[in-house]
């Protein structure tokens, strides 16, 4: 392997570490043991320096406008590509957590697509997006720029599970 193979699998792995140690920190708040959750969203945030630090040696980050394409290109890959085989294995296994949440994923990333291709628009002629409030839905991901619904479009949920991305 190739040392940007290697840091491609190191930056995975500390992406999914950084996500595996928030869920497991809610789980430990929920279960009574508080400090374990703080030890849980520390070592979460470690991960997050160490999976930035090998996305940045790989070339991963560059201009805003190129930053932009990928992101609009990867969330595409995932609505158009990704999710419709996942969702149709799930559904053929009968697994109906898995279908819903791959589902509610799937219709998210055609929002986040949009919104990516709004964005990309505004900094292609030089310009920023207005300065209005970004919400995400807590149980879905649905993402809104502006006032939030008084239910998600996507789950359903009441507009109380938005929260207010600063």
């Amino acid at each position: 392997m190739t040392t940007n193979d290697n840091l491609a699998e190191a930056f995975a792995g500390e992406s999914q570490a950084n996500r595996k140690y928030l869920a497991y920190g809610e789980a430990a708040a929920k279960d009574g043991f508080p400090h374990v959750a703080k030890l849980f969203r520390a070592v979460a945030a470690a991960e997050t320096v160490h999976a930035l630090a090998h996305f940045r040696a790989m070339g991963g980050v560059n201009a805003t406008v190129e930053n932009l394409t990928a992101a609009i290109e990867g969330e595409k890959h995932e609505f158009e590509e990704m999710y419709p085989g996942f969702v149709a294995t799930a559904e053929a296994e009968g697994a109906k957590a898995a279908t819903l949440s791959l589902k509610n994923a799937m219709t998210v990333e055609k929002v986040h697509h949009g919104l990516f291709l709004d964005a990309l628009a505004a900094v292609s002629t030089g310009h920023d997006l207005a300065d209005a409030k970004i919400s995400v839905c807590a149980l879905c991901g649905h993402t809104v720029i502006g006032d939030v619904p008084d239910h998600c479009p996507v789950c359903k949920a009441r507009a109380e599970k938005f929260n207010e991305i600063v």
